[in-house]
């Protein structure tokens, strides 16, 4: 089973960098520059940032679906990531080496099942979860802080 793996569209998060931190307040956000202990893992880039990287922290509506399952939380967004990343049958680097919660949907978007990796094995986790035919999309959360991380879809090389 083929699967994709993309970040998000940096054109959502560019107004948020030009903001001053009164504005950036106002609109449920902070600036941020990534520390030495690491773990700001951007979204647009799907990797974590390094050291000294300028990030904005906001609030993000992954799940936006009229069912009790929407879910918004706070995510970073490097300044510098300038284009979505695509992994196509590979796991991206917000998603290996620490445990992550798998939530699989189905087209109406409730929640059917879930899973967690917590061996750096989400890829064949996912493989799995993708054989239920009632799985329509899986969003990826890391598993302590509950933040989503990516959207993971099957994947057949055409446009979706």
């Amino acid at each position: 089973m083929t699967f994709r793996i993309r970040g998000l569209e940096p054109g959502l998060f560019a107004r948020y960098f030009a903001m001053d931190d009164a504005t950036l307040h106002e609109s449920l956000a902070t600036r941020s520059v990534a520390g030495l202990e690491g773990r700001y893992p951007c979204r647009v880039s799907l990797r974590d940032a390094v050291p000294g990287e300028e990030l904005v922290l906001v609030n993000y509506t992954n799940h936006a679906v009229d069912t009790p399952y929407r879910n918004s939380f706070a995510i970073y967004v490097r300044k510098d990531a300038d284009s979505a990343a695509e992994y196509v049958d590979a796991v991206p680097p917000v998603l290996r080496h620490r445990p992550i919660a798998l939530r699989c949907y189905a087209i109406d978007g409730t929640l059917h099942r879930a899973a967690i990796a917590l061996q750096d094995d989400v890829d064949p986790i996912v493989r799995e979860l993708l054989q239920d035919p009632e799985v329509s999309y899986i969003d990826a959360h890391n598993a302590m802080h509950g933040c989503f991380a990516a959207r993971i879809e099957r994947y057949d090389g055409g446009e979706s």
